[in-house]
Formats: structure tokens, C-alpha cells, sequence
């Protein structure tokens, strides 16, 4: 099964749009997925949670693996919170990441 680029051949460059291209490539190749979307509220835009702020966007399972991933446009950074939540996960996990759109043919061997 070869995994192509979304509809149009390009990868978007939204947060958005990429988080949608991978997760739909990692459903194409039998991965599970979890994501916290975000909610408007009265107050703005929000992520219910309990606990630290930080957690990676992704994170998908298959079989024995377990793969955790912060997603970023090309020019977005990662906050100290986040970079906390990666490095500690990291010590327990190999497939720790952070991924833009440049990315996508990485993302391709990871979720392969």
C-alpha cells in the first residue's frame, strides 16, 4: 500500500490541515488515533484538561508501538510546556516527534 500526499498532491500547511494529512495517513495504515480539539467557549478557544498543559497533539497506537507527536506549521515552535511533556516521554518511548509539513516523507517511514 503506498501512502500518497492528501487530495491535490500538496500537504497543507495549516496546523490544521497537516494534522488532518496525518492522521489520515496513519488511519490508510492501521493506526489508532487520539487528539484533544479544542472547543470555543465564552472565553475563547479552549482544551478541557486535567493535568499539565503541554500534551503532544497525537498520539497513535498499532500493534506493540506506540507513537506520540507534536504537530507545527513550518515556522511553528514548540512551547517550554510542550518541550517538557517531549523530553520526559522520550525517556520512555522511541517514537517521540515533532513534525511540520516539511516532514511528510519521514512521517511516511514512521507510520509505514
Amino acid at each position: 500500500m503506498t501512502a500518497k500526499a492528501p487530495a491535490g498532491g500538496k500537504i497543507p500547511e495549516s496546523e490544521s490541515g497537516f494534522q488532518k494529512a496525518v492522521i489520515d495517513l496513519a488511519h490508510l495504515r492501521g493506526w489508532i488515533c487520539h487528539h484533544a480539539r479544542p472547543a470555543q467557549t465564552n472565553k475563547g478557544w479552549r482544551t478541557p484538561i486535567q493535568g499539565d498543559a503541554g500534551f503532544p497533539d497525537l498520539v497513535m497506537a498499532r500493534g506493540s508501538r506506540v507513537v506520540v507527536a507534536e504537530l507545527k506549521s513550518d515556522t511553528g515552535r514548540v512551547s517550554p510546556h510542550q518541550a517538557e511533556w517531549l523530553a520526559r516521554l522520550s525517556h520512555a518511548l522511541t517514537d517521540v516527534h515533532v513534525w511540520s509539513p516539511k516532514d511528510f516523507e519521514a512521517i511516511k517511514e514512521v507510520l509505514a
